[in-house]
């Protein structure tokens, strides 16, 4: 019985290992989406930070700021959404058959 403890807990920590690995990637990748046809792209890294917002000239006019506003929400949003996607996906393998509240 003893044995298997043991064994269980080194799978375990195996695990977890390949876990904050997966984790560490996921923070690391760059995700970007655009709205009005490229008019407005948003990048941000797997932590879910904004880490660059692009506006094309064009798409800024002074009696359309709703627009605009419109145009940067949408890419906003759609790259948060790749990011809550992918990491569903990457640590969603890693609780699949398992039972356990709060994890992912």
């Amino acid at each position: 019985m003893k044995g298997n403890m043991n064994n269980m807990m080194k799978q375990m920590q195996k695990m977890q290992k390949k876990m904050m690995k997966a984790q560490d990637e996921l923070f690391e990748m760059t995700f970007e989406a655009s709205a009005g046809g490229g008019m407005v792209t948003v990048q941000a890294n797997g932590k879910k930070e904004i880490t660059d917002v692009q506006i094309k000239e064009e798409v800024v006019d002074p009696d359309d700021i709703e627009m605009l506003q419109d145009l940067i929400l949408a890419a906003t949003n759609d790259v948060l959404k790749q990011i809550d996607e992918k990491t569903n996906d990457t640590m969603g393998q890693f609780t699949k058959g398992l039972n356990m509240p709060g994890m992912f």
